[in-house]
């Protein structure tokens, strides 16, 4: 695109504001409660995209917690934790990552200010592209040993232990690597259990596992590879759909379909959760 011609776009969203782009913060009550208030529809040539500009903690400032509850750091300095799993003795595993280089994924004045806005909301950093460990030995909320627990891998997000295997889904892959209860970093390099649909567009590129309760199982959620299949439907193949892949020999099946962005699966209820992303991300380094 023409220097000029981002420049004058760049102008326009930050400037009209209401029109394009606003970073604002909600009066209190509104949009909250049984009764919400909500405001007037509004009608403009541009769509209007709120943005959260990712704003670390200040101070003793915290977010606001219900009555009787209060919001403490368990760890900080994490660089874009997306993904959390809890070990059965306590410790938390922390995904940080971020998208992998995707250089079919969206051409055009659309797909530019579309990285504009995630960078704007904190969303256009490098990945990690690691795997860290925090854990609370005493119990007071605050993890005091925060390491390194894999690392080298290709945008990773969901995470799965059953047995002595922990099973992590890169955007392309699941692994699994050789798990001991309270190992605090496995330098195993992992084998590849079942391929991932990703590719040059990988426009949904986060996934999820996890494991059915016999542990015979593993559900792998896959978003799809645009958002009203711009990129064309043969790109679209093993993608808005949960994989189904033997734990044993990697096999894979198409489980459930239509599903934009499917994020969880609930084993004990056998119940699916998806949702679309939404365009506030942030970048918080605090857990």
């Amino acid at each position: 695109m023409n220097n000029l011609l981002k420049a004058l776009l760049v102008t326009i969203v930050i400037v009209s504001g209401g029109s394009v782009l606003r970073a604002e913060s909600p009066s209190s009550g509104i949009g909250i409660g049984q009764n919400p208030q909500l405001p007037e529809p509004e009608r403009s040539i541009l769509p209007t995209v709120q943005i959260a500009p990712a704003v670390g903690w200040s101070g003793t400032r915290r977010p606001a917690a219900a009555d009787e509850l209060e919001v403490a750091a368990y760890a900080v300095n994490l660089d874009h934790p997306r993904w959390l799993y809890v070990l059965p003795n306590g410790d938390v595993l922390v995904a940080e990552t971020n998208a992998p280089p995707r250089p079919n994924d969206g051409h055009g004045i659309k797909a530019w200010l579309m990285r504009f806005m995630m960078r704007r909301a904190g969303a256009g950093v490098k990945s990690a592209n690691r795997i860290s460990l925090l854990r609370d030995a005493d119990g007071d909320g605050v993890a005091e040993l925060k390491t390194v627990f894999l690392e080298g891998l290709n945008s990773p997000f969901g995470m799965a232990l059953v047995e002595n295997e922990l099973f992590v889904a890169n955007t392309d892959a699941i692994l699994r690597f050789p798990y001991s209860d309270g190992q605090t970093k496995i330098t195993d390099p992992g084998t590849k259990l079942a391929d991932l649909p990703a590719g040059s567009i990988n426009h949904h590129w986060t996934k999820n596992i996890l494991a059915s309760r016999d542990g015979a199982k593993l559900y792998a959620t896959v978003g799809s590879n645009s958002n009203v299949a711009e990129n064309g439907i043969e790109n679209e193949d093993r993608r808005a759909c949960i994989l189904e892949v033997d734990r044993a020999t990697g096999q894979m099946r198409v489980y459930a379909t239509g599903l934009q962005i499917p994020m969880a699966w609930d084993g004990n209820r056998n119940q699916a959760y998806f949702g679309r992303q939404s365009t506030s991300v942030t970048n918080s380094a605090t857990i």
